[in-house]
């Protein structure tokens, strides 16, 4: 059962109290927060290391017409990064650059020889990585070598030795002294393309790169980088833009949805888009969806549409197989074992749709999950999550220097490949690392409830003020609010395989409010009898409040989260 603890409610109302436990305490702070400013808060891309250094280069190749190869991981980051740079080069009239994206099977994340080899071959004169290439020293050096210039753009934790690029745009590395620390990696590229036009404006007009926001926001909340600073103002402004888009992918895909873009929220990104940008790596070809972001023909653009919801509708099968099985093995040989950290792998399974079913254990058991497989070269390669407890990062860090052959990533999630020799102990050096960090840094174990509020609270007024703490995610999770003892006036398990539930309360008025729970029915939670739930229960519900748009309606209502 989860943990949760009650934060102490301070004067002031209820965004005063929100945002107190949010960090936010003066007025300055306040008025930053609730009001994202992009002429204010984002900063001068310049601060960031090599930025300058880059954007110059960037601006030869194109005056210079160089080839240019744009390389960019394929995850619902780097593909949106892809996205970004395609645009702008074509809005500038630039059309003597390709957009290349690894095959995350074949040829696995970040730059690899292979393709170095042929962008030889093809005379390549300047290499730009996209959420990518902070780790690949071999790779970047084979280019350099062979006359390509190569800029690093990532935002993955650099190693000690950092590959010798013509410039890397990272604000991780050691000495960038860039404000913002936690840039996903569309955000970096997104940066490098304010400084390129802080170099030369190529007759755009001034403030003309917001609309490339839209993939920036996408990337932002798909990425689960920290919502505060400049990332809040990116998600922002990226969902004003996203809400207006006119990409003919983006509202093909919303309208297959049944989402209405001018509705779109964080949890239609978070839930319906991400994972079928993300499906075309993890179960065929990751240019599909790239193609679907950035064509402007509308034919292509259902193509693409039908082509990702059928993928990821066969990566949710396959993805729900795999989380029976990896659970079956756990029950069979860690059952009540009391590690820290689940370490499970198969050498049949394939890499690519590991994190998915590492994020539904780490969610479900709170704690990091570590998943191996092994991909189409034989080499053992993984996926991490961290359940919110500790850096993923971290732990893999603390292992013994020779465990992993590579490793990545960042808080929440990361990669790794292990050699053969290593994998049978990989279980046991891990679990020591968490036990290690354990001793060092504040491990979190409990969820934070935000308030306890009444059924009557339950208000439309209410939302408005909770929504102006929007867009919601990673680093700002929606107020998660307590209603104590409060008796369940109608139960109802819907969809298709009645896995969904729906609980019914009146509020003294004797006006009804509902709270939904997806992938939740009737024997998820129990009452305070341990039997199944029923009318006339008294529970304590843990739920954040919602505006729902079903069928075009406007409804407010609860997300169930808990029973206790």
């Amino acid at each position: 059962m989860k943990k949760y603890e009650i934060r102490e409610k301070i004067n002031g109302n209820l965004i005063d109290n929100l945002l107190f436990h949010r960090g936010i305490k003066t007025p300055e702070e306040k008025d930053n927060f609730l009001n994202p400013s992009y002429e204010k808060h984002i900063h001068d891309p310049f601060l960031l290391k090599d930025a300058e250094k880059a954007a110059k280069r960037v601006v030869k190749a194109i005056d210079n017409n160089e080839k240019i190869v744009i390389y960019s991981d394929y995850d619902a980051d780097g593909i949106p990064a892809g996205v970004i740079f395609h645009d702008f080069f074509k809005k500038i009239g630039f059309k003597n650059f390709t957009n290349y994206i690894p095959h995350r099977h074949d040829e696995g994340f970040g730059l690899n020889t292979d393709a170095i080899d042929g962008f030889i071959k093809e005379k390549i004169d300047l290499l730009i990585t996209l959420d990518c290439g902070i780790s690949d020293i071999e790779a970047v050096k084979l280019a350099q070598d062979n006359g390509i210039d190569v800029i690093i753009t990532d935002h993955h934790e650099p190693n000690e030795i950092l590959p010798n690029a013509f410039a890397i745009v990272n604000h991780k590395q050691k000495d960038c002294e860039y404000p913002e620390k936690i840039l996903c990696g569309s955000g970096v590229a997104f940066k490098l393309i304010q400084a390129i036009l802080k170099v030369k404006r190529f007759d755009l007009k001034e403030g003309h790169e917001k609309w490339l926001l839209d993939m920036v926001g996408l990337a932002t909340l798909s990425d689960m980088v920290p919502l505060t600073g400049e990332n809040r103002v990116l998600a922002h402004f990226g969902m004003r833009v996203l809400k207006m888009s006119p990409r003919k992918g983006l509202m093909r895909l919303l309208n297959h949805l049944k989402i209405n873009q001018k509705y779109l929220s964080e949890d239609d990104i978070s839930f319906m888009i991400t994972p079928r940008i993300n499906a075309a790596s993890r179960m065929g070809v990751p240019m599909d969806a790239f193609r679907l972001l950035a064509t402007d023909d509308d034919t292509e653009a259902h193509i693409f549409v039908e082509y990702l919801d059928k993928i990821n509708t066969e990566r949710k099968t396959k993805v729900a197989t795999l989380v029976k099985e990896v659970k079956k093995i756990m029950h069979e040989r860690h059952k009540d074992d009391g590690r820290a950290v689940i370490v499970v792998g198969n050498p049949d399974w394939r890499p690519s749709l590991l994190g998915l079913v590492a994020n539904n254990l780490a969610e479900e058991f709170g704690k990091p999950a570590f998943l191996w497989g092994r991909d189409g070269d034989g080499v053992i390669k993984g996926s991490c999550r961290s359940g919110g407890t500790v850096s993923v990062v971290e732990i893999m860090r603390m292992a013994p220097v020779d465990t992993m052959l590579q490793y990545g990533g960042h808080f929440a999630s990361g990669g790794f490949a292990v050699s053969n020799e290593k994998i049978h102990h990989l279980d046991e050096y891990l679990n020591t690392s968490f036990n290690l960090l354990a001793q060092t840094e504040s491990i979190v174990l409990a969820d934070f409830i935000d308030m306890e509020l009444k059924l009557d609270d339950v208000s439309w007024e209410t939302y408005r003020e909770i929504e102006k703490l929007s867009p919601f995610g990673t680093g700002n999770k929606k107020p998660l609010f307590i209603f104590k003892n409060i008796k369940i006036a109608g139960i109802k398990e819907f969809g298709k395989e009645k896995n969904h539930l729906e609980l019914g309360f009146l509020k003294e008025n004797g006006q009804g409010v509902n709270a939904m729970g997806f992938f939740m029915n009737g024997e998820t939670f129990e009452n305070r009898d341990g039997e199944r739930l029923k009318i006339g229960d008294s529970i304590d519900l843990v739920a954040t409040m919602e505006k729902s748009m079903f069928r075009g309606r406007a409804e407010l209502r609860m997300r169930i989260e808990d029973v206790i």
